[in-house]
């Protein structure tokens, strides 16, 4: 029933938020990304890369990506988040 649809669709991101490992991974990211943001402004870089990938790029990478944008918002953040795969 989730195929058609995608990260974005609530749905999907429910089904996600229920793994356990999807959890862990967000808090292992988001520890990450809260130690390397301030590090590369720090550097006067102007932007920071961040990918995620699975192999239809249509569920749990898009899902991922807007969890963590949604994390770099709520710290004063403005991500610029593209799906590569969702149109596909």
């Amino acid at each position: 029933a989730l195929r058609p649809q995608t990260g974005r669709d609530q749905p999907v991101a429910a089904f996600l938020e229920r793994q356990p490992a999807t959890a862990q991974l967000l808090k292992r990211l988001t520890s990450l990304l809260k130690f390397l943001v301030p590090q590369y402004i720090a550097e006067g870089k102007s932007y920071l890369t961040v990918a995620f990938g699975c192999t239809g790029g249509r569920h749990r990478s898009v899902a991922i990506g807007e969890e963590i944008a949604t994390h770099l918002r709520r710290a004063g953040r403005r991500p610029t988040v593209t799906h590569r795969a969702l149109d596909r």
